[in-house]
Parts: structure tokens; C-alpha cells; sequence
């Protein structure tokens, strides 16, 4: 993951290339158990992997990313999280689809520490390209996770603005900035802005630190006042497709920022499955949604 100067090729530098040439579309593995109802499987391990190993057998190297819930694999015990860390490597074995792990961990100190030896170094069982991160213990208990995210080419994408209802009374409210008072949220993208400035310094089109920014929120980020351009970061979207954001919402929302966004769907291209070419090409038919909104 090095560069011929010397530098570690960011995640943000491959997220870029890849959804230059792939599209800008991120398709989540979420096995939950009516998804596998109607995929004909049963709620077990073995319906699991299937389920997930067709997706990934599909889509990697057809799309820029891969999400798997963690959720839904931990549910199942030991077992479970033995098909995520092979649903882990089976993904980035192509090279070109990035694996998003989408677990939510925030934590302070060695626990923070721990999460990061977890997910984001390399050789470990469950090392994914970027892990998302809950900032709401202080950005800077993220610290340990920027630093081996940074350290081995490695991303993270931190919630900012999420698109459940309850999300926005943390997210939306008020707290002291170096320059008055500013949202949560805009402190969130204030405060990743200034850490990819850093990494960015060497060049790269897009910074290894990202957003959550949920592509429902309508006009959260105009309103609360958030540039989410000068973030340099990707910006991950879920809410497209079934949850209702089409392209009409992601060229509002996303304004200037449009080419860092990666949208994310889930149940409108699963909901396609188990027919591998039906996966693809809903698959497709999404990419070419999402490109079109955000070009």
C-alpha cells in the first residue's frame, strides 16, 4: 500500500480510483432474517454465508464498495464472526472493492486501542479497509483508530449526521467552538476536515477520513451550517433506494461535495438475490442512479 515517494497509498486515494472507474454506489451486506427469509435460506450460520458470500461473489469488482452490518454476523455467536472475517478477506481479494465494515465502535484509550488492533491492522482476522466510527466520546478518543487507520493505509468513516429521527438530538445541538457556538455535527466535520488537511498535505484528491451523512437528513447540513466540501473526506450516504433519497435528494443535500459521495443502498439491490445476475444487475442499475445524481 505504498507509493513510489515513499507515502502509504490511503484508503482515500483507492476509494477515488475506484469510484472513477467503478461508480460511485457502496452495497451493504446486511443478512438480516427476513432478507434471508426471502432468499429461501434459514436464520442460521449456513444461511449467513451463503447469503453473504453470494453478494460478495457477485459485486466485488463491480462496485466501488462492500458493507457488511456486523451486526448481523455477531448475532449469530463465534460463528457468526467466523463468516464475517471470511467475508472480510474474500471482498478485498480482488483489490478493487473497498470493504467498508460498518460496526460503530467509539471507545476512549486502550479499548479505543483494542477496536483499532481489531479492524485496522494488518493481518489481523478481521481487518477491513475502512471501519465506521461513533465520535460521540470526543473526536479525539478516535485517536488511536486515526492513527492505525493513517499507519496502514486504512480508512474510517466517522458519524456526523445519521438519518434516524433520534440521531438529531445529539447531532443538531449546540456546543462551544474555537470560533462560537456550532452543532455537534459541524464540530464532528470541523475537527475531520483539519486531520485529512494533514494527510492531504502530501497530495490526494480524498483524505482516508470520511462522514456518515445520511442521504434523508433534507436540510441538516445547509441549516446547521457544515461545508461538507472543505471536509476533502468521503462522504458515505446511506438512505438511497429503498429508504427513500433519490437523485433529486443527493444533488441538494451533497451540493459542491457531490464527487466525494459514496451512496450506499441495501434492500434495493438484495432484495434481487440469490440470482447472481439479478444482484449485478440491480447492482448496476443503482451505479448508474447514483452516478447520474452526483455527476
Amino acid at each position: 500500500m505504498s507509493t513510489g515517494a515513499g507515502r502509504v497509498s490511503g484508503f482515500g486515494d483507492r476509494l477515488a480510483a475506484g469510484m472513477d472507474d467503478l461508480g460511485p454506489l457502496c452495497v451493504g451486506i446486511d443478512p438480516h432474517p427476513a432478507l434471508l427469509a426471502s432468499w429461501g435460506l434459514p436464520d442460521d450460520v449456513a444461511g449467513l454465508r451463503r447469503f453473504a458470500l453470494t453478494v460478495v461473489d457477485a459485486l466485488a469488482g463491480k462496485v466501488a464498495a462492500l458493507k457488511p452490518q456486523s451486526a448481523f454476523f455477531e448475532r449469530h455467536g463465534a460463528a457468526g464472526v467466523a463468516v464475517l472475517e471470511e467475508v472480510l478477506a474474500a471482498g478485498r481479494a480482488d483489490g478493487r472493492t473497498q470493504m467498508i465494515l460498518d460496526a460503530k465502535r467509539g471507545d476512549i484509550g486502550s479499548t479505543m486501542a483494542g477496536y483499532a488492533d481489531a479492524y485496522l491492522r494488518d493481518g489481523a482476522p478481521l481487518a477491513c479497509d475502512a471501519l465506521t466510527v461513533s465520535p460521540y466520546l470526543g473526536v479525539g478518543a478516535l485517536e488511536p483508530a486515526v492513527r492505525a487507520a493513517l499507519g496502514s493505509g486504512r480508512g474510517l468513516f466517522v458519524l456526523a449526521l445519521t438519518s434516524n429521527p433520534e440521531g438529531a438530538g445529539v447531532q443538531h445541538a449546540t456546543a462551544a467552538g474555537p470560533d462560537g457556538p456550532e452543532a455537534v455535527a459541524a464540530a464532528v466535520a470541523r475537527q475531520v476536515r483539519d486531520l485529512n488537511a494533514a494527510e492531504l498535505a502530501g497530495g490526494g484528491r480524498l483524505g482516508s477520513l470520511g462522514l456518515v451523512v445520511g442521504a434523508t437528513v433534507g436540510p441538516a447540513v445547509r441549516n446547521l451550517g457544515i461545508d461538507l466540501a472543505a471536509v476533502r473526506g468521503p462522504l458515505l450516504a446511506p438512505g438511497v433506494g429503498a429508504q427513500g433519497a433519490g437523485p433529486a435528494q443527493l444533488r441538494e443535500l451533497f451540493g459542491t461535495a457531490r464527487r466525494a459521495v459514496l451512496a450506499t443502498t441495501s434492500r434495493a439491490v438484495l432484495a434481487a438475490g440469490p440470482d447472481t445476475a439479478a444482484l449485478l444487475d440491480a447492482a448496476a442499475r443503482a451505479t448508474a442512479e447514483a452516478a447520474a445524481a452526483l455527476r
